[in-house]
């Protein structure tokens, strides 16, 4: 099952708040955090391990606009979805917001789940979009152009499809152990001509490409029964690896 995806709740209601994070997290899908001003949400977004797949963004926030703040992010070069909550619903209030940088608009009152399912939307077309970004050891993963890249750019791993297929898997599976044959039927379908002898050819050889030391694996590690990824980000980047491309 893909892991709990990171979203942050930016809303000064304390009980709108906590009964959206509530919901989110009912669902099992998503991991909710929460912020009651633009200042708490801006210490999140820039702590230095920050990632978060998704935003839900007030506009009238107590110290400040949810418009200035969802434009200030875009200039920074945050590009996840964010869905605008306000009050007001007129066509001039919706194009400032969508102009702002917003995916999408939802006015209050509204029904959560409809949330829920414009959220899951949004992701849905951002997961196979250019801006799709996620971070894994010291590489930068960009899914739709199929490459790694270490933070100073220097360093590009390109990747097979079936390659980018299971490193986003094993990616939403946030570091638990996927057994073979559950990543086999992800990655190639129910295919009874594709065996468990396949899947480990791929992955040895995108070991070959990612870990520094294919033989002592800090990344794409085996498991009990399968595979598991570690993906938490390192300030150094790896030792060039030898399928490193430039």
């Amino acid at each position: 099952m893909p892991s709990a995806r990171p979203i942050l709740i930016v809303e000064d209601d304390h009980a709108l708040r906590q009964a959206l994070a509530e919901q989110f997290s009912e669902e099992g899908l998503y991991q909710s955090f929460e912020a009651a001003t633009l200042k708490e949400a801006a210490q999140y977004l820039n702590a230095a391990d920050a990632r978060f797949d998704s935003i839900i963004l007030d506009i009238n926030m107590p110290d400040g606009d949810g418009r200035d703040f969802c434009a200030q992010m875009r200039r920074q070069g945050h590009r996840m979805p964010i869905i605008m909550l306000t009050g007001n619903a007129n066509e001039e209030d919706i194009v400032q917001g969508l102009n702002s940088g917003a995916n999408d608009y939802i006015a209050k009152p509204f029904r959560a789940s409809e949330l829920l399912a414009r959220v899951n939307a949004q992701l849905r077309a951002f997961d196979t979009s250019e801006d799709a970004v996620f971070t894994i050891g010291p590489y930068t993963f960009r899914p739709s152009a199929k490459l790694l890249l270490t933070a100073d750019r220097k360093q590009r791993i390109r990747l097979t499809t079936k390659e980018v297929a299971i490193l986003k898997f094993l990616y939403r599976t946030n570091g638990e152990i996927v057994s073979r044959q559950v990543l086999l039927n992800e990655v190639w379908g129910y295919n009874a001509g594709v065996t468990t002898h396949t899947l480990e050819t791929h992955i040895y050889r995108l070991r070959q490409k990612i870990e520094a030391d294919p033989n002592n694996c800090k990344l794409l590690l085996t498991a009990p029964g399968g595979y598991r990824l570690n993906a938490a980000p390192v300030e150094e980047p790896a030792a060039v690896p030898a399928g490193a491309t430039w």
